[in-house]
């Protein structure tokens, strides 16, 4: 039996959470636009640095609960990464759906409502009810996603 699109996406996003180099969640993004992937993003630290799996986490060391003082973390958002990869490739995001293997923070949530991203489909759960009411203020449809 064929995949629906969502179905389809989401795997993807969760191989592509594979590469993740990120020591507390592996998180995968794709963005879709006419059903033909435009980006993909995983978490971790910028091109040519070292990762948190080689020097270790500076939020686990200081105890930093998930969902605070992102400013912290030395790595990319997976939602960050596929929108850098989109505008590196001059690829137009703009009425795109995401789909994303952890719900965004309010940081990706502002740069996703910018570039245009109208349909969101997360798999998990992320403590930031912030970008949720941002997300549903901008008209964003906000999808958990549901593999049946």
């Amino acid at each position: 039996m064929r995949p629906s699109w969502d179905n389809y996406f989401m795997e993807i996003a969760t191989v592509v959470s594979t590469r993740s180099t990120c020591l507390r969640r592996r998180v995968g993004a794709v963005l879709v636009k006419d059903k033909h992937i435009v980006a993909t993003g995983y978490n971790g630290a910028p091109s040519g640095l070292a990762h948190c799996e080689e020097i270790g986490c500076l939020r686990e060391k200081l105890g930093v609960p998930s969902g605070e003082r992102h400013e912290l973390c030395r790595g990319l958002h997976a939602e960050q990464n596929a929108i850098i990869q989109a505008a590196a490739l001059g690829s137009s995001i703009k009425g795109a759906t995401l789909y994303v293997t952890t719900r965004p923070c309010i940081l990706c949530a502002k740069m996703l409502i910018n570039a245009g991203v109208k349909r969101i489909v997360f798999k998990g759960e992320y403590p930031d009810e912030f970008a949720v009411n941002l997300l549903k203020e901008a008209g964003i449809l906000l999808l958990q996603y549901n593999e049946n």
